[in-house]
């Protein structure tokens, strides 16, 4: 049982040790953008007054100028 442990945390090493050098370096900029949309959806909630039941709208209509 021991050796059957011991198999899988190898193996998991090398999967995450062996990760993609695009996927990390994407990561970053994935968070950037996460973040630019999420200060456009919170300035389109302040401008029509915070009004509750708009928070997807608010997200969606940030992500597609965001992409634009």
């Amino acid at each position: 049982m021991g050796l059957t442990k011991q198999s899988s945390k190898s193996s998991k090493r090398k999967l995450t040790d062996g990760g993609n050098a695009a996927e990390e370096e994407s990561q970053p900029d994935i968070e950037n953008q996460n973040s630019r949309v999420a200060v456009s959806a919170y300035y389109k909630a302040q401008a029509r007054g915070f009004e509750p039941g708009y928070e997807l709208d608010d997200w969606l209509a940030a992500e597609v100028e965001e992409n634009q």
